[in-house]
């Protein structure tokens, strides 16, 4: 019996933290009482202990063992995890596996070996799955050599690396079928690396860092030097690892196979063979595996696998067609059917047959049409609903060539693309504002479903039929016992029962999909203003102009200047204004910093004195008037609950010092001041924008003993990026369209805050005019009233 095979033994197991990895720990724990497990983990800065705990067995994969170590009463479940797992620090990327001196000796100590650790992503970068899917099954093995120990090696492959064939595809290595092209493993993993290099140096060329530039700057808009800085080699490193993924599916369809994966796994496959040494090597070869059938409970699945993602868009009206041959196979098994057959193949030891295939095509296939029959009157009887709360109805499904729905996705983003540009050209904010981050997700949407043409269409076009010869002779050889307790059947599945009742229902729940009438209560943003206003928190930092006011400095000056001038003298200052309001929009969006001081010259002459009287009246009738009542409520919330408040402003001080009563600090932007009591027109330090924003929290924080991390920051423009990501909680007021579309992809909370009704709304505020004699008694040599600029 299989459980008595494993009795005794320490099996270590590679890629636990997987889909895969995680089904196999779980079943042999359960099912292989007997057995202890060394799990071979990338620790990283947590360490292997802590990343088991936290990425396995906190998983629901282990809610049924957990239930029944707790029914027996012999010993918790972290008690039997302590007594049964031990974990190594490890990298199936690095030779040797990066083991210290006590993990090698805990490896040597082995008796089987389960290697399921892949790069599984069919879009990896070609040098990425060279490392991991080509040369780590090789690692393991030298690295065994090394250590002077032979235990057995289970390797898990894919039924894939049979490459883009028709018809039967037998369980023999892929170096002794009929389509060995005598590829040397070598030569490709030098040519990788290769391709790493060249590619990295091409990302470093002037033409290509002034383009990666570019589209920062068109994403970020003015939001600093540091923020465009990091977003220029995000773009950098993300065209670099296309670049490698394009490659990898060049290379891989150039020598028949549908991808990256597949062709590394067929690779690694040849590499392990010729490097085993003394190493007895048996190989698993799983088709496409997916949600459980009945183990540990029917439907469980561990993150997205290649037919959900597809699915989910079709159910959500995103896709209506697909490419693939309907009267083709779909090749799928279920995840514990794939993790029986592996630990029959470890039990069994050596003696196994060499390659074992674990599919279904060719003795219970699924076809491509039934499946898409059976989905598609799923959805029909269970609609996913939209956000407000009507039934998606489910298109008739169409079979096309591939080329073909790329190139109506391609049409399909060209349109959305445009009408982005348009939207970010437009002075949107707030509720208006959406419509492109709405936008920029239809965008995202016409991306992945290209992305899925492009990366499954080859899948669902493959008219390979797997054979398992060699797992029906093992599951001959088993007796009742063992069958109901390890089932490996392909024929043991009912397609349509799967799909519609176990299959579909799971990747739903997993999805978190909308499947109920009614429109979104809005739950989550409930949810993140209930933690904004957390008495946990620390500090709230506030913007000013189109957070807590409709107004901005433009509009504080104005007021100002105009204060004293005559009728005519007014509308002269007016239209030279409204002249210049492109150039000066212009300057504040390419850089704030630059704006305001080109633009706070215009003080140049004022008199101090008279600046801070007439600031008095600009509190009450400009920024008062113009103030968000919701924004006001908020920081009086804040203060309620103990909360510090600050104010950083690129307003003048002089303009803010009224609001000193809402704030425990207000830094706003300071001009010197000459010895004949008149402004110079210079700042006497830089103005707090951008990355400064972020400084100014950061050291407030510091200096008061308390947590950026539990701080909060309100703002509505890009240029304000660095102080929001710097808090733990960051809030878009009325944001503008780049805002806006960030803050909606990283989920943050979004507050569309408004003027009261009914107050005034000039195109251009004007002081309010003084008499005759009132400007008489005002104080001499202010320019500034006269226009300057």
């Amino acid at each position: 019996m299989i459980a008595e095979q494993l009795a005794g033994k320490r099996i270590a197991i590679t890629g636990s933290t997987g889909f895969v990895g995680t089904a196999l720990v779980e079943r042999l724990l359960r099912s292989a009482p007997g057995c202890e497990l060394v799990l071979l983990i990338r620790g990283g800065k947590r360490g292997a202990p802590e990343r088991a705990r936290r990425e396995i067995f906190k998983n629901d994969c282990f809610d049924r063992l957990r239930a029944e170590v707790s029914q027996a009463g012999i010993e918790t479940f972290d008690e039997m995890i302590a007594r049964r797992i031990s974990t190594i620090n490890g990298d199936v990327s690095t030779d040797g596996l990066g083991l210290n001196d006590a993990d090698r000796v805990l490896l040597a100590s082995c008796d089987t070996i389960i290697h399921s650790a892949a790069a599984v992503a069919f879009d990896s970068p070609l040098d990425t799955a060279v490392e991991i899917n080509l040369l780590g099954p090789s690692r393991i093995a030298e690295t065994l050599q090394a250590l002077g120990v032979a235990p057995h090696l289970v390797a898990v492959s894919t039924c894939y690396v049979a490459g883009n064939r028709r018809g039967n595809a037998p369980e023999q290595l892929v170096s002794e079928g009929p389509f060995d092209l005598g590829l040397n493993w070598r030569k490709e993993v030098t040519s990788a690396r290769r391709l790493r290099s060249d590619a990295e140096a091409a990302s470093r060329l002037p033409d290509k860092l002034r383009e990666f530039r570019s589209d920062a700057r068109k994403e970020l808009g003015a939001a600093g030097a540091p923020a465009l800085a990091a977003k220029t080699e995000q773009l950098r490193e993300r065209w670099v690892t296309d670049e490698l993924v394009e490659a990898g599916r060049a290379r891989a369809a150039s020598v028949g196979w549908p991808d990256a994966y597949a062709f590394t796994k067929a690779l690694g496959e040849q590499a392990l063979m010729e490097t085993k040494g003394n190493v007895p090597v048996n190989i698993v070869r799983p088709s496409i595996i997916e949600s459980a059938l009945a183990e540990p409970r029917p439907g469980w699945i561990r993150g997205f696998r290649m037919a959900e993602p597809v699915i989910l868009s079709y159910a959500r009206g995103l896709l209506t067609q697909f490419p693939g041959v309907p009267e083709g196979t779909v090749d799928v098994i279920p995840v514990d059917i794939v993790v029986a057959a592996i630990i029959a193949v470890a039990a069994t030891g050596p003696s196994a047959p060499r390659i074992t295939q674990v599919a279904s095509g060719g003795v219970n296939p699924l076809k491509y049409q039934a499946m898409v029959d059976y989905i598609r009157g799923w959805f029909t009887e269970h609609p996913l609903y939209d956000a407000e709360g009507q039934p998606i109805e489910v298109p008739e499904w169409k079979f096309p060539a591939r080329g073909k729905v790329q190139q109506q996705l391609k049409r399909a983003k060209t349109l959305a693309t445009r009408a982005e540009q348009t939207l970010q050209m437009l002075p949107l904010r707030g509720t208006q504002a959406t419509w492109a981050a709405k936008l920029e997700e239809r965008k995202l949407d016409i991306d992945r479903a290209y992305e899925y043409v492009q990366l499954y269409g080859l899948y669902t076009e493959c008219e390979a039929l797997y054979q398992v010869d060699n797992l029906d002779s093992m599951w001959a050889g088993l007796d009742a016992t063992d069958r109901a307790t390890f089932n490996f059947d392909p024929r043991s599945v009912d397609w349509e029962h799967y799909v519609t009742t176990i299959h579909l229902p799971s990747i739903v729940r997993h999805s978190r999909a909308k499947s109920s009438p009614g429109k979104n209560r809005n739950d989550r943003t409930d949810r993140l203003r209930r933690s904004v206003l957390s008495p946990e928190r620390h500090l709230a930092a506030f913007d000013l102009e189109n957070t807590l006011i409709s107004s901005n400095v433009v509009e504080s000056f104005s007021w100002l200047a105009t204060r004293r001038l005559n009728a005519p003298e007014r509308i002269r200052y007016v239209l030279r204004t409204l002249a210049q309001a492109p150039s000066l929009s212009a300057m504040d969006r390419k850089d704030r910093a630059d704006f305001l001081r080109f633009f706070y010259r215009r003080y140049e002459d004022a008199p101090v004195a008279q600046i801070a009287e007439d600031s008095k009246e600009l509190l009450t009738q400009l920024i008062v008037t113009k103030s968000f009542p919701a924004g006001i409520r908020r920081v009086r919330e804040h203060r309620a609950l103990g909360h510090r408040t600050i104010l950083i402003t690129g307003a003048m001080d002089f303009a803010v010092a009224g609001l000193k009563p809402l704030f425990d600090e207000i830094v706003a932007a300071e001009m010197t001041v000459r010895p004949d009591g008149t402004y110079s027109g210079e700042l006497s330090k830089v103005p707090p924008t951008g990355e400064t924003r972020a400084q100014v929290l950061a050291d407030y924080c510091a200096a008061e003993g308390l947590l950026l991390e539990e701080s909060i920051a309100y703002a509505d423009s890009t240029s304000d990026l660095p102080m929001l990501e710097c808090v733990g909680f960051p809030v878009a007021v009325n944001p503008e369209t780049r805002l806006a579309a960030i803050a909606r992809k990283r989920g943050w909370l979004v507050e569309d805050w408004s003027k009261a009704p009914g107050g005034p709304r000039p195109l251009l505020p004007l002081g309010t005019m003084l008499s005759e004699r009132e400007r008489k008694r005002s104080f001499p040599g202010m320019v500034m009233s006269r226009g300057k600029s």
